[in-house]
């Protein structure tokens, strides 16, 4: 279990502090949603989360093949809902690989990131679209 502690701090932000670390964001509302858009919106974090958390589980597999990864460059593009609820409706997550479209170990590290825990824990109405660009 990991414990955050979440304070709000008035405008439409939050402070959150890891508990384990004591690393702290901001959040804030975004622009389109009564707030200044100075931060991180807490579904900008959740597009963040599936992103960061596909490269580190596709990290964990490269390290137990023995692959040197490199330099992964991952995008992410959130969509939100145009009506109500307000919601996220889609994520879009490109992966550019520095190694060859045809390296031994791709379908491995492609199915690692595949299998990360944020990618199984978002609603299955959330459409998430994934594209691996292997470049090197």
């Amino acid at each position: 279990m990991v414990h955050i502690d979440i304070t709000y701090l008035g405008s439409l932000r939050c402070e959150a502090v890891h508990g384990p670390s004591g690393a702290k964001i901001l959040t804030d509302a975004p622009v389109d949603n009564h707030g200044k858009g100075e931060s991180f919106s807490p579904t900008d974090l959740a597009a963040t989360s599936l992103g960061t958390c596909m490269a580190t589980i596709m990290g964990i597999a490269a390290e137990q093949h023995g692959v040197a990864l490199g330099k992964v460059k991952v995008s992410v593009d959130k969509v939100m809902s145009t009506n109500s609820p307000r919601r996220i409706v889609k994520l879009e997550v490109a992966f550019t690989i520095p190694l060859p479209p045809d390296f031994p170990k791709r379908k491995t590290l492609e199915n690692a990131a595949l299998a990360c825990p944020v990618h199984h824990s978002l609603h299955p109405d959330i459409e998430q679209v994934v594209r691996f660009d292997w470049v090197g």
